[in-house]
C-alpha cells in the first residue's frame, strides 16, 4: 500500500534544515498561516462581524474538532491550554480524604500540578507509577489502580520515550474501581488513533500546536455528557443560555449553553486562532489520523533499524507510540553530539540519555539522512 508522499511544499522549512522536532512544536503549514492572517484581518472591519459571527466561528472550530476524534461536537469544549482543561476535570471530579490520584513517573508536569493540589487540598496522594522495563507502562498502571484510586490522569503514551499506555484496559480497571479517567491527549491526538467509545474517558484535553499541527494557545477538550452540567471554573456571558440575543444580555440566567460549551474559556471567539486550529485539522483529515499514523511508524521504523546498526537501542513499534522514537546511547550521550546536530540543522530533542526523534509529514529521507550521519560521525 503506497504511503504518503511527503509534504515539504505545504510548509515554509527551508530544504538544509532537517526538523525533526514534531513533538516540541509543530510548524505551521501555508494553509494554517494563511487563515490564521484571515482570521485577523476580520477585526480591520468590525462592524461586518455580527453578532452571530461570534458563536459561528467557535461552532465550525468545535464541529471540526469532533469529526478528527470521532465524537460528538457536543462532547468538545475550546480551551486555550491543556492546564486549562485539566483543571476544569480537577474542579468536577471528587476527591475523597485517602484517595490517591495515579499518574506516570516523569510525566509532563502540566497533568501533575494540578493533581499535586487537589491531593494535597483534599487529603489524597498522587501516585506518580515508574515503568520497570523496557516495556511500555501499562503494567505499572494497572498495577497501581485499586478499591482506593479515585482518578488515573495519565497520557496515551510517555512524552519523554514515547511508550504507550494501553487506555482501553486503564479505562476498564478504571471504571471497575469508580476511578474517573483523565487524558492529556496533546502527545497523541492527530497522529496516533483513539477510540473515544472503547476508552470512555471522563475528561481528555490536547493542546493544539505539536500533533494537532496548529497554533498556540488554544485546545480541545472532551467532556463526558455525565459532566455536562458540571462546574465551569470561569463564568462568562457567551457560555449563558441566551447569549446569542445581545439586546438581552442583561436579562441574565443561571442556564447555560448545551453540551461541553459551558467549560469555553472566555473570549473563545478568536477567529486567527480558530480558523489556524481548523485549517491545520483539515489538513490531517485531508490524510485521515489512521494513515498519518501508519506512514510515521514506517518512517520511525526505517530509522530505528538504521540506528540499530550505529549501536543504539529503542522500543518496537506497540511498546511505543508509532510517531515517537526515542533513541537510546548504553555507552552514554556522545560528546558534542548537541553541538554537531545544530551545526548540521538538524533538530530534534535531547531527553536525558536518549534522542527524541518525532517526524510528520514535512519531513524527507534527506532529513532523516542528515540525522544518521551526524549520529554516525558522533559514534566513530
Amino acid at each position: 500500500m503506497p504511503g504518503i508522499a511527503s509534504q515539504r511544499h505545504r510548509f515554509a522549512i527551508p530544504e538544509d534544515l532537517h526538523y525533526l522536532n514534531c513533538a516540541y512544536m509543530a510548524p505551521l503549514s501555508h494553509g494554517v498561516s494563511g487563515a490564521m492572517v484571515e482570521g485577523a484581518r476580520l477585526k480591520e472591519q468590525p462592524w461586518n462581524f455580527r453578532p452571530a459571527d461570534f458563536f459561528a466561528v467557535v461552532e465550525a472550530f468545535r464541529e471540526r474538532a469532533g469529526r478528527l476524534a470521532k465524537v460528538d461536537a457536543d462532547r468538545i469544549a475550546v480551551v486555550p491550554s491543556v492546564s486549562y482543561g485539566l483543571a476544569v476535570a480537577a474542579a468536577n471530579i471528587p476527591l475523597e480524604r485517602g484517595q490517591s490520584i495515579v499518574t506516570l513517573g516523569d510525566q509532563f508536569p502540566s497533568n501533575v500540578y494540578v493533581w499535586q493540589e487537589k491531593a494535597a487540598r483534599c487529603g489524597g496522594q498522587v501516585i506518580a507509577v515508574q515503568r520497570p522495563s523496557q516495556s511500555c507502562w501499562s503494567e505499572a498502571v494497572l498495577d497501581a489502580i485499586g478499591p482506593h484510586t479515585a482518578i488515573v490522569a495519565v497520557p496515551h503514551n510517555h512524552w519523554a520515550d514515547g511508550r504507550l499506555v494501553d487506555l482501553v484496559a486503564v479505562g476498564e480497571k478504571a471504571r471497575a474501581h469508580g476511578a474517573a479517567l483523565v487524558l492529556d491527549l496533546t502527545q497523541s491526538l492527530g497522529a496516533m488513533p483513539l477510540d473515544f467509545a472503547a476508552v470512555q474517558p471522563d475528561f481528555a484535553v490536547a493542546a493544539c500546536y505539536k500533533w494537532l499541527m496548529g497554533p498556540y494557545g488554544i485546545a480541545m477538550l472532551y467532556v463526558d455528557p455525565k459532566y455536562h452540567d458540571g462546574e465551569p471554573i470561569e463564568h462568562n456571558w457567551i457560555n449563558r443560555a441566551g447569549s446569542e440575543d445581545f439586546a438581552r444580555l442583561v436579562d441574565y440566567r443561571d442556564d447555560f449553553q448545551p453540551g461541553a460549551r459551558r467549560f469555553d474559556m472566555g473570549e473563545k471567539s478568536n477567529p486567527p486562532l480558530l480558523e489556524g486550529a481548523g485549517a491545520a485539522l483539515d489538513f490531517l483529515m485531508e490524510f485521515g489520523v489512521e494513515a498519518i499514523s501508519a506512514e510515521l511508524g514506517h518512517r520511525t521504523e526505517e530509522l530505528a533499524t538504521e540506528a540499530q546498526d550505529l549501536g543504539l537501542v529503542s522500543a518496537p513499534i506497540g511498546t511505543r507510540a508509532p510517531h515517537f522514537l526515542s533513541l537510546g546511547f548504553p555507552d552514554g550521550v556522545p560528546d558534542g553530539l548537541t553541538q554537531s546536530l545544530a551545526e548540521r540543522r538538524v533538530h530534534v530533542s535531547l531527553r536525558g540519555s536518549s534522542l527524541r526523534v518525532t517526524p510528520h509529514l514535512y519531513n524527507t529521507s534527506a532529513d532523516t539522512d542528515a540525522l544518521v550521519q551526524t549520529l554516525r560521525d558522533c559514534l566513530a
